[in-house]
Order: C-alpha cells, then sequence, then structure tokens
C-alpha cells in the first residue's frame, strides 16, 4: 500500500457488514439511498412509513459501521452511502440493493419516495411561519 492511499476507518469484519444488511428497515434504507444518492431522515420515514426514531436508530448503527455518512443542514440529518467504503462493499451494496429495488417492496418504497423529497424544507418553512 501507498503512503497515502486511504485507509478505510474501520476494517469491518464481513459477517458484522452482512449483518448490518440482514435487517430489512436497513436494507430499504439503503436501497432508497442507493437509488436517490442522499436522503433526509424525514424523506425515509414518509417512504418507508416507519417512525422517525427506529428510522434514526438503523442510520445509526449503518453509520458507526462507515457504511453511510451524515451531514446535518439545520435540524435535518441528510444521510448518503460512505463514499469511502472498500471495493468488495461496493460491489456488494450495488448488486444486492439494485435486486432488491426491483422487487415488489423496493418498488412500493420508491413509488412511496416519489415527489416527496426534499419535503422537509418544506415543512421547515410552515414552521417558522408558525
Amino acid at each position: 500500500m501507498r503512503k497515502n492511499e486511504y485507509v478505510f476507518p474501520m476494517e469491518l469484519e464481513s459477517h458484522t457488514f452482512f449483518h448490518a444488511l440482514s435487517d430489512p428497515t436497513r436494507l430499504r434504507c439503503l436501497a432508497m439511498l442507493h437509488a436517490q444518492g442522499e436522503l433526509c431522515v424525514c424523506d425515509l420515514t414518509r417512504a418507508l412509513g416507519l417512525s422517525q426514531p427506529k428510522i434514526s436508530r438503523h442510520l445509526a448503527l449503518l453509520r458507526d459501521l462507515h457504511i453511510v455518512k451524515a451531514r446535518r443542514e439545520g435540524v435535518w440529518m441528510h444521510y448518503h452511502l460512505h463514499p469511502d467504503l472498500p471495493g468488495w462493499m461496493r460491489e456488494v451494496l450495488r448488486l444486492a440493493l439494485e435486486a432488491f429495488l426491483i422487487s415488489p417492496q423496493g418498488l412500493a418504497d420508491q413509488a412511496a419516495l416519489r415527489g416527496r423529497v426534499g419535503a422537509c424544507e418544506g415543512l421547515a418553512a410552515l414552521a417558522a411561519e408558525g
């Protein structure tokens, strides 16, 4: 390895990585992030029909494992797949998530997400007015 080559912050064991993918909520979140690039927690809660604490708890685990990365924008947390994932993880995610996205659940999740991305900003504007 060259001196200035990036080393992933945590050498994630393959069984830990696959265990993270085995939960349906985490798989659905990852599929939506794979399809959209970046989403706010509120986008995921509306699209998946799950509570904000449940979505946030699963995303926190994925963040702790360095599978996703988060950025804060005001009160909103936006998540995306970690750009520095090792190649084998990126390839596993690509194959698994593309297959999931064409499953009945994946298609339903994508349909529920349509027209809702970025809705958090509208909610923030309403809250500021009120």
